[in-house]
């Protein structure tokens, strides 16, 4: 009596000579990551670019706020009874050939303005204003006031 059942499997496979490899990426795939990655890569270096302009801006900004702090403690150390009359003078109304002169790093085209504002006998309200162009061509400007009291 035979069995009934399955076929055995030797019975139903060939023997090829070379077995097909049937892993790979398809065309489509192939071209969507590529794609994907262009589009990573463009927005990387968009992003890049964009970080190095912001940080040559923050380098500039710190570099003027520390040119009038500079003018600050200059008119500090003034005495109070001359402050004034210096200010009005343009004592520290500066160009970039007065600011290379105290030793500091120039800004393009920097400029730096000291106004007092509202002063009183006994108070005056300091305005120190450093302007310069960014690497753009915009023109930048940053402002520090003060009051000064006399002792």
């Amino acid at each position: 009596m035979k069995k009934k059942g399955f076929t055995p499997v030797r019975s139903i496979t060939r023997k090829r000579s070379k077995p097909k490899l049937l892993t790979g990426f398809t065309l489509i795939e192939l071209l969507l990551v590529v794609g994907f990655l262009v589009f990573a890569v463009s927005a990387s270096l968009l992003l890049f670019a964009n970080c190095i302009l912001l940080n040559k801006y923050s380098r500039s900004l710190t570099v003027a706020t520390s040119h009038a702090q500079y003018v600050m403690e200059e008119i500090k150390n003034q005495d109070f009874s001359t402050i004034e009359t210096s200010i009005d003078s343009g004592n520290w109304d500066w160009g970039e050939s007065e600011i290379a002169t105290k030793g500091l790093r120039v800004l393009d085209s920097e400029t730096i303005d000291t106004n007092e504002v509202g002063t009183t006998s006994d108070l005056l309200n300091v305005v120190v204003t450093v302007n310069w162009t960014s690497q753009r061509g915009r023109a930048q400007s940053l402002t520090l006031e003060t009051l000064i009291v006399e002792p």
